[in-house]
């Protein structure tokens, strides 16, 4: 065997100009940026507390809305809320009462 077959071809990588100190430092500021971006949006996500605040938040603006459009609707939505929550006290209170 010759060297030549050990060694990968070096004819077929093209070759890359050398960058200047300044275009490193600055390639690799944008790679921390894109990594600090990176976490703070897992960060995000990953916040549960906050997450659920938030979805609380648009959950009464939408019950809000709602009910400024439709208090018929809201109403209904508020009736029907309130006779599953009895029917299942209800059924609690028979099942430990059958006990």
């Amino acid at each position: 065997m010759t060297t030549e077959t050990l060694e990968p071809d070096k004819a077929e990588e093209p070759k890359e100009p050398k960058k200047s100190l300044g275009e490193l430092r600055a390639e690799a500021h944008a790679a921390r940026g894109e990594i600090a971006s990176t976490l703070d949006a897992l960060e995000y996500k990953l916040n549960i507390p906050k997450q659920l605040k938030i979805r609380g938040r648009r959950f009464s603006m939408g019950l809000r809305n709602l009910g400024e459009d439709n208090p018929a609707a809201l109403a209904g939505i508020a009736l029907g809320a309130v006779a599953v929550v009895g029917a299942v006290v209800w059924l609690g209170v028979r099942a430990v009462q059958r006990r």
